[in-house]
């Protein structure tokens, strides 16, 4: 630790130092035996299971597991396992690596733990490095994926499976963790299922990683990350409200990362109390347009105005352009267009994004069209940008705050030429984005990624393929969480990508009928108009439970909104 303690921060050296507290299920690793809880309970329409089964006939319907002490438990052999980060970093992913390496070894000290370097692609192309007690020193309870690095390739040809079949042969794995959201949970199921195909020993298993909140479902209760991306978020927009209040001249647009649910949007409203926070569900759901959109946030500025209030913070989920019902079927269309080889080839032979857009706007027909020319330059170029590996619009490049700000203020200026509002609109905007993901862990992500990584290895332990690690009782004390293994195929559905019909796990989306949303609901008129800001602070470590230990605030509300799915 001396060449640790020559360049940290103290803090730093308290994180290294902290000990996450573990479930009691825990406390014998060796004699920790899996067993089948229930059927699997996922309530899918005949057609759907139809199709699981043609896609993964060796996984599909397994049982639910719990795990129990057995003392008459066989000795386990040493395991040999291989842990790869995959996509954007959430705080807690060292901690999982930590608690995996730590109940490996409680399982047999000759169990090794190899890492894939740079995300999936090192499982393609056998990058690793082995993780060692010495090398974890330096990043327990730390932020990042920095400790063997992260990426987004996606294992989906055949090529890249038996290349994927190879490496684990060569390396006579045991075991594959892969610690991903949904979409790289969907592949943790196609890898686990060519396994299986192919009669490989090596297992594939995933844990729940995604700071937007969207994996989660009746048993997972929430992703790691978002607890202490929300708090970080929280401090931020807290400062900005305050700054808002001091300065009382500035208006600004915020938009806060969460790809397609807005969770981090409206915990962070609940949090701050900001004037305005527009949760994309309700959008969709009630179908508003951007006219609409704008015409709200406009009145809220005009009311404000009309008692001397010239400033105001508003939250913008990152993904509101996709849920916005005229911008939603262009992205659709867009998408269907850049997923063919004519459209592809037509692009790469236009070299100004000007030029594309001209295309794209005399090609798009209908709505379509019409949204698409309505838009400025900047977001027109941002909308036709390259889908990531899974098919995904890239909305963290969208600049949506720029965009709302934009147009509110064109609005505002229609009303002043029509004498309807007389104020000042100095719009700032800003991105919440990624700071929040490779901060310090809360001690909750702390220690809730350090339970999954334990999970992990005893459905590996078990001999377990297709699984994702669960805890449940998350809003209760340490001592009361408990393990288990979900079926990963319970959590599908079938979603079109890249013009194609695939398997994916179903979002978790802000429920418009959760207590937590009727609370948020009952409570935005009020802030709209009145300074009823709340600051947070920065996350706490140490003192009093009530905010070092506190997740709570969040946990209730999902698991209440869950269990009414």
């Amino acid at each position: 630790m001396a060449s640790i303690k020559a360049t940290s921060s103290p803090l730093l050296l308290e994180r290294l130092a902290y000990n996450p507290p573990l479930p009691p299920a825990f406390n014998e690793m060796s004699s920790l035996v899996s067993q089948a809880e229930t059927e699997d309970p996922s309530k899918q329409d005949p057609a759907l299971k139809h199709s699981l089964e043609q896609i993964f006939p060796k996984i599909v319907g397994q049982p639910i597991l719990s795990f129990k002490n057995d003392p008459s438990a066989a000795k386990s052999k040493p395991l040999i396992v291989g842990v790869v980060l995959s996509g954007g970093q959430a705080p807690g992913g060292h901690n999982v690596i930590a608690g995996l390496f730590d109940a490996l070894k409680k399982i047999n000290p000759d169990s090794q733990l190899i890492g894939f370097v740079n995300g999936p692609g090192g499982i393609v192309d056998n990058k690793t490095m082995p993780i060692t007690s010495e090398l974890l020193a330096k990043y327990r309870n730390t932020g990042g994926f920095d400790i063997i690095g992260s990426g987004r390739t996606k294992i989906q040809s055949k090529k890249q499976f038996m290349a994927a079949k190879r490496t684990v042969e060569t390396l006579n794995m045991d075991g594959l963790v892969v610690i991903g959201g949904d979409d790289s949970n969907t592949n943790a199921a196609l890898i686990a299922e060519f396994f299986a195909q192919q009669n490989v020993k090596c297992k594939c298993v995933g844990v729940p990683k995604t700071i937007d909140g969207d994996l989660a479902n009746h048993h997972i209760e929430i992703s790691f990350g978002f607890d202490t991306c929300v708090k970080t978020f929280a401090t931020e927009v807290g400062n900005i409200c305050r700054d808002a209040r001091s300065a009382v001249k500035y208006w600004f647009f915020i938009k806060m990362m969460g790809r397609s649910a807005s969770h981090i949007a409206l915990e962070t409203g609940m949090q701050c109390h900001p004037n305005m926070t527009i949760i994309s569900e309700e959008v969709l759901a009630k179908k508003t347009s951007m006219k609409q959109l704008v015409s709200e946030i406009a009145d809220m500025v005009q009311a404000r105005s009309a008692v001397g209030k010239d400033y105001g913070v508003v939250l913008i989920p990152e993904g509101l352009v996709e849920f916005i019902p005229e911008i939603q079927h262009l992205i659709r269309d867009l998408n269907r267009m850049l997923a063919t080889k004519l459209h592809q080839s037509v692009l790469e032979a236009l070299t100004k994004p000007e030029m594309k857009c001209e295309y794209f706007e005399s090609t798009l027909k209908g709505e379509s069209a019409e949204c698409y020319a309505s838009l400025p330059l900047e977001i027109q170029t941002q909308l036709i940008m390259d889908r990531d590996p899974h098919g995904n619009v890239a909305v963290s490049q969208i600049e949506t705050e720029k965009l709302m700000g934009q147009v509110v203020g064109v609005e505002l200026e229609r009303r002043k030429a029509e004498g309807q509002y007389k104020g000042k609109f100095d719009c700032r905007t800003f991105f919440c984005g990624y700071e929040g993901r490779a901060g310090f862990p809360s001690n909750f992500d702390s220690k809730y990624c350090y339970a999954l990584g334990h999970t992990a290895a005893a459905l590996l332990k078990g001999g377990k393929n297709g699984y994702i690690s669960c805890v449940k009782n998350l809003n209760k004390s340490t001592s009361e969480w408990t393990p288990y293994g979900i079926p990963l195929t319970s959590m599908m559905n079938i979603e079109e990508r890249h013009g194609e019909q695939k398997p994916v796990i179903k979002k978790y989306l802000v429920t418009l009928d959760s207590e937590k949303f009727k609370y948020f609901a009952s409570q935005r008129d009020h802030w709209k108009l009145a300074d009823d800001y709340r600051y947070p602070g920065p996350i706490q470590f140490f003192g009093p439970e009530i905010i070092s230990e506190d997740s709570d605030y969040h946990l209730k509300s999902v698991t209440g909104a869950l269990s009414k799915l």
